[in-house]
């Protein structure tokens, strides 16, 4: 009898010195999200042990997991492990230069062609080096076109106004098989005795007409009050600025995609202005076509390799860069011009294989920008759970914002004990706030962490994702 109250009692102190399997929040969380006016019904929870020895471990945390809600950018997470396990980890892209014509000493007689192979981080410095590349080889003045391949994926029409109606923001950027810089613009905004200045910081001649009014008053959202408006006029880009301008703003800096000019259109610019600093000479047209079958290779250049991608990628949640990264899995697959809807369909299929539902998943383009994109607590806790189990579980985890310390989740739980124990990817969109990731508790336990909010006052609702996270820390 004494040995059965002795069991009874040990397994009682088992049952609560550890997380138990719930069904209900944590009090902390509910009353953060009663406080934020979010229903609970609008809240999907998985948290779950990972490690040896919790491989058939049932979470210990569970609220509406299994319902379908909209991610925001932690659907990256799904990218980021599908190109990790598919691609590999020494993955890398490849931009290459090809040439028609003779070289008559420094002068080509002919066309200089661009292949993009979809890198989805050919940023100002690397696109400087490949021309610096086709100056060493010789090249000094092209007279035939610039061509533009972007053949790599199947051209398609991207509307960057359709998400928001905002498309001059550097999060609608579309993807292009040769995207430069982001095709982005930074501007550079100074008032004067004369009124206010604009200055491009990026390499590109732009040729600026400001109307713009300067005003009393805090500066606020000053970004709201001025409206751009951009245009190619014989190769070169024109703005037209219009609006008013706090003069309590001062200085300030602008990132902005010069809609409506296409991808073709900045690179020609870009191209112009740093080739001539380069001390080369081009006064063709830049024109989209494709490395015709006489070209002669001149230079190529490899990205960085897909873990150093994929870490700029989720620590800054850049939307377009997942995009390529996700149209890559389709491009590798097929070997064919790289589609998104097919590419979709290879990542469904990939997560059947490792045995993850896909029940209610609906996958658009992979970045987690979408009114489409659709998953589960649990689906997003079980991919997190599989990668934690994979042999790329370290470019994984590592790709992931530091809680507290860096990229989106910076000012993110900074008073709080779990600040720098968790890599946490976030999401926002209108009505949206996500959390996954992993949490490493006070315990020395580490647990995956899903937090879904799908409610008009979801943008409050982070304090609850917030206290979540410490509960997992302190009670883990």
């Amino acid at each position: 009898m004494r040995q059965y109250w002795l069991l009874l009692i040990t397994a009682y102190s088992l049952f609560f010195a550890q997380p138990s399997l719930a069904q209900e929040l944590p009090a902390n969380v509910i009353q953060a999200l009663q406080k934020s006016k979010v229903p609970l019904n609008a809240v999907g929870v998985y948290v779950q042990e990972v490690g040896p020895s919790s491989a058939a471990a049932q979470a210990v945390l569970t609220w509406q997991a299994d319902q379908a809600m909209q991610p925001a950018s932690t659907m990256k997470l799904v990218t980021t492990y599908a190109a990790l396990d598919m691609l590999g980890a020494a993955y890398r892209w490849k931009t290459s230069v090809w040439m028609t014509g003779q070289l008559d000493g420094e002068v080509l007689r002919g066309d200089l062609i661009v292949r993009g192979g979809g890198d989805p981080r050919l940023v100002l410095e690397n696109f400087w080096l490949l021309l610096r590349q086709i100056r060493a080889q010789g090249i000094r003045e092209i007279q035939g076109n610039l061509i533009l391949d972007s053949s790599w994926m199947e051209p398609q029409y991207f509307d960057a106004a359709a998400f928001d109606g905002d498309p001059t923001r550097p999060y609608n950027v579309g993807p292009d098989a040769l995207l430069v810089n982001f095709n982005a613009l930074n501007l550079q905004l100074q008032k004067t005795e004369q009124g206010l200045q604009v200055t491009t910081l990026t390499p590109l001649a732009l040729q600026t007409t400001v109307s713009v009014k300067l005003t009393k008053g805090a500066c606020g959202t000053w970004r709201d009050k001025l409206t751009p408006s951009f245009s190619l006029v014989q190769q070169k880009v024109n703005l037209t600025l219009t609006g008013t301008y706090p003069t309590s703003c001062g200085t300030q800096t602008w990132l902005l995609q010069p809609y409506p000019l296409s991808h073709a259109d900045y690179v020609g610019a870009l191209f112009r202005q740093l080739w001539s600093e380069l001390g080369g000479q081009f006064n063709g047209e830049t024109v989209s076509g494709v490395v015709p079958p006489n070209a002669g290779l001149v230079t190529e250049m490899a990205s960085a390799p897909l873990p150093d991608i994929l870490r700029d990628m989720n620590k800054y949640s850049n939307n377009v860069m997942s995009r390529l990264v996700m149209l890559t899995i389709d491009k590798e697959a097929n070997q064919a011009p790289a589609n998104a809807t097919r590419a979709a369909q290879i990542v469904q299929a990939w997560m059947n294989r490792n045995g993850i539902s896909t029940t209610g998943l609906l996958l658009e383009n992979g970045s987690g920008l979408s009114r489409v994109e659709r998953i589960s607590a649990a689906q997003m806790g079980q991919i997190l759970h599989h990668a934690f189990d994979s042999a790329v579980m370290p470019e994984l985890m590592s790709s992931l914002p530091v809680l507290g310390l860096d990229g989106t989740m910076k000012k993110r739980a900074i008073n709080q004990a779990v600040a720098g124990h968790a890599h946490i990817k976030s999401g926002s969109l209108e009505g949206v706030r996500a959390i996954a990731g992993y949490v490493l508790a006070a315990s020395g336990k580490r647990y995956v962490v899903v937090c879904l909010i799908n409610h008009k006052n979801a943008e409050q609702g982070s304090v609850a994702q917030d206290e979540l996270l410490e509960w997992v820390f302190e009670h883990g």
